[in-house]
């Protein structure tokens, strides 16, 4: 079986304290929930978190949604995005299965990342790992007014900004990662190929802006 790999990069660091961590746990915890009623997600999506605060850990490695179960979360410290960048990278290349001769390998990662902050460390270095490695597709949202938008331009050219970073617009915000994972699913089950582009995807919802 071809799995779709999923890698969430999720900021934690103090300024998501409050309003904004408990919005991301339940838009993740929605996000399960909506996936494990979908017949194609549950089949093929598997999901990794990767948090980053002043270090960046993957608290929930590549899981099938069925066994996914969250780690407690919590927002401090600084913004560690090239450490986030350099973890990923490492990730996909130890879960992520590879196409040989005998078989087909997983399908490219999706990663979708989420800061309300600019980096705090030489994001650089950790941005020239994750060039290297081929994902199908990337998503960067800047989650409120503190955010860097040409920052996250430089990691992908997919950006979209939410003018707040609260418990509405943060739903808002995994509701659409939601239907992306359900649409990505589907079109590599039905017709395998991969999404490569915003307009494959669900249009966003008015809450996030793209960023051009």
């Amino acid at each position: 079986m071809r799995r779709l790999p999923v890698y969430l990069l999720l900021d934690t660091s103090g300024s998501m304290s409050g309003e904004p961590i408990e919005a991301v746990k339940n838009g993740v915890q929605i996000m399960i929930s909506s996936l494990r009623q979908n017949p194609q997600a549950i089949e093929t999506a598997f999901i990794s978190i990767i948090t980053f605060d002043s270090t960046a850990r993957q608290v929930v490695p590549l899981t099938d949604l069925a066994s996914f179960q969250m780690a407690d979360i919590r927002a401090t410290g600084t913004t560690a995005l090239g450490e986030a960048l350099q973890l990923v990278s490492q990730c996909m290349d130890k879960e992520v299965a590879k196409t040989t001769a005998e078989q087909k390998g997983d399908w490219k990662p999706l990663v979708f990342i989420m800061t309300d902050g600019v980096p705090t460390d030489s994001w650089q270095s950790g941005l020239a790992a994750f060039k290297q490695r081929k994902t199908a597709y990337t998503v960067a949202c800047a989650a409120g007014h503190g955010a860097d938008t040409s920052v996250l331009k430089q990691i992908t050219e997919n950006v979209v900004s939410l003018d707040t970073a609260d418990s509405a617009t943060i739903s808002r915000f995994f509701a659409w990662v939601t239907a992306s994972i359900g649409v990505t699913s589907t079109r590599v089950e039905d017709s395998g190929k991969e999404v490569t582009g915003l307009s494959e995807l669900p249009p966003p919802p008015s809450e996030l802006n793209i960023v051009v």
